[in-house]
Parts: structure tokens; sequence; C-alpha cells
């Protein structure tokens, strides 16, 4: 293998690696903290919805989110650590932009009782979950593969979302 074949893992940065990667970390639990803020009296308004028979209980989503955002904040370390922010940041970019639409959607469904808005905003976070592992692929495959469960998590709350909205046109 010549020197031309070899690929460089990782960009020189001034923050070092540890730091990137509790950076990444800390911006996703904003996001979730942002979220999670909406999200105060979810248990008791997600209680009070009827809901389809395969809807999991309110508990259930806390640890499934924090196991997400920590998948979500490594994957974004790795294309970070890959190319570093100059060189992948339309890949970071739109992972970013994605962090926004996921915490809007706590504020819609749970803050403002929008079911049809929460729905709208969840069909756009599901295209840039899968645009943004499509970006995170070309530059690091694991980090596009640890974003997998995320797309299969959010998937199945665009189900949910448009099963408990068209089960309480009252409330949502």
């Amino acid at each position: 293998m010549n020197t031309t074949q070899v690929r460089l893992r990782t960009v020189p940065s001034a923050i070092p690696p540890w730091l990137g990667l509790v950076l990444w970390v800390l911006l996703c639990a904003a996001a979730g903290a942002i979220g999670a803020i909406a999200s105060a009296d979810a248990p008791r308004f997600y209680g009070s919805l009827t809901q389809p028979t395969w809807a999991p209980p309110s508990q259930v989503f806390g640890p499934v989110w924090t196991c997400l955002y920590l998948l979500m904040a490594v994957a974004a370390w790795l294309v970070w650590r890959e190319r570093g922010w100059a060189r992948a940041r339309g890949a970071l970019g739109m992972f970013v932009l994605q962090l926004v639409i996921n915490a809007a959607w706590s504020w819609l469904f749970f803050g403002a009782h929008e079911g049809a808005l929460a729905f709208a905003d969840i069909v756009v976070l599901l295209a840039l979950i899968l645009a943004t592992i499509v970006a995170f692929a070309r530059i690091r495959a694991l980090a596009a593969w640890l974003l997998v469960p995320y797309l299969l998590w959010v998937s199945f709350a665009t189900a949910l979302n448009w099963s408990v909205w068209q089960l309480n046109p009252q409330l949502l």
C-alpha cells in the first residue's frame, strides 16, 4: 500500500479529542433537556390520551432517549474527529439541524398539544435523520450505523404520533 492509499483517520484540532466528545455529548444533552422541559407534564398528558394497543408506557421514553442521545453524540464526534468541523460542515450542520427539529417536537406535541404540527415536525425529522446518515456514511461508516437505532425509534415514534393524533382529535 502506498502512502496515497492510506486514509487519514483524524484531523488535527485545537480541541483535544476527549473534550470534543464531551462537547458533542453536552450538545445532545442540551437538545434532550430542551425537549424535556416541554415534556415535564408528559406522563400525565400522555396517560390521558387514547393510545393504540402497541403504545409503550411513558416510563420507556426517558431511558430510550438517553441511549439514543449518547449514540448520536458519539456518531457526531466520530465525524468531527475524522474531518473536523470545516471539512464536515455540511454533515455536522445537518446533524445540528435535526437536533433542533428533534427538540421542537416535544414543544409542539407536549407543550402546545398540536398533533398535526408535531406530526409534520417528526416527518421532517425523519428525513433529516436519513440525510444525516447518508452524509455521515460518506465520512465514517460507523457514525452512520450509530444513527440507525435513532432512525428506527423515530420511525416508530412517527407512527405513534400519527396514531395518537388521530385517536385524540379533541386534545391534539
